[in-house]
């Protein structure tokens, strides 16, 4: 069965919310976060699939719309985790290995960003991996 197109966008979106909570862990998202993650889409994300929204945009850029929407809104981090941690508890089939690596790659990558890992973002960053290993 394959998962629908809503379903498909909301993955997109959902790891949009993931990546905002890597960057805004410390309470703080820097422009080089962002950075980060635009390079991963337009490097990694873009050749992942061929899936595009509504608009015929490849559906990957829904992560850097998403990230940026929920910075502006100055939405609480861990909220966004609990959200993704739930879409990823009801959609296990939408997370392939392939997929779940470039998560966890694109998750360093943003944490790496400015000044190198810290604390929060390490936390985020275990607790992202104890949810990919259960």
């Amino acid at each position: 069965m394959t998962p629908s197109e809503n379903t498909q966008l909301s993955f997109y979106q959902k790891a949009g919310e993931l990546f905002y909570t890597v960057a805004a862990a410390d309470g703080v998202v820097r422009k080089k976060e962002f950075q980060a993650l635009k390079k991963m889409v337009k490097e990694e994300w873009k050749d992942l699939d061929d899936f595009e929204d509504e608009f015929g945009v490849d559906a990957a850029h829904q992560l850097e719309i998403v990230f940026d929407w929920l910075d502006y809104e100055s939405l609480d981090a861990e909220e966004c985790f609990e959200s993704f941690e739930d879409f990823y508890k009801e959609h296990p089939t939408l997370f392939s290995k392939k997929r779940k690596d470039l998560i966890l790659k694109t998750a360093h990558a943003i944490a790496h960003a400015f000044a190198g890992k810290n604390k929060s973002e390490l936390i985020v960053l275990g607790k992202l991996q104890l949810l990919f290993n259960r």
